[in-house]
């Protein structure tokens, strides 16, 4: 059974980092794409980062790039996503989700992946 746990994620304040982690089990990451995604209170989900553990291929959202790094650990079964610089905007609740590696790199596309974890709120304080 394929499953993603994320965690990691707490109050912390504005300029602070957090390290979320998402734990995959019942498949390996070799095979498998890794995306983040979040939610904000009364907002759309979207796409913060992605990882295609097959190629290497990382992808950022513009919210992400320059203070977000995505990558894994094969050996665990673990993707990370470091995040510095924090700001208020970046309250949301975090997701990991999973697909099948397609061949090339991963994408910043909601409705492509189709696994996905329980997510982990990340608060951040101005």
């Amino acid at each position: 059974e394929v499953q993603l746990q994320a965690s990691g994620g707490g109050l912390v304040q504005a300029g602070g980092s957090l390290r979320l982690s998402c734990a995959a089990s019942g498949f390996t990451l070799d095979r498998y794409n890794i995306g983040w995604f979040r939610q904000a209170p009364g907002k759309k989900r979207e796409a913060v980062s992605c990882i295609a553990s097959a190629d290497g291929i990382t992808y950022y959202s513009e919210v992400a790039k320059g203070r977000f790094a995505i990558s894994n650990d094969i050996s665990k079964n673990i993707v990370y996503l470091q995040m510095n610089g924090l700001k208020s905007e970046d309250t949301s609740i975090y997701y990991c989700a999973a697909v099948a590696y397609s061949g090339y790199g991963c994408l910043l596309i909601e409705n492509r992946y189709r696994y996905w974890g329980q997510g982990t709120l990340v608060t951040v304080s101005s």
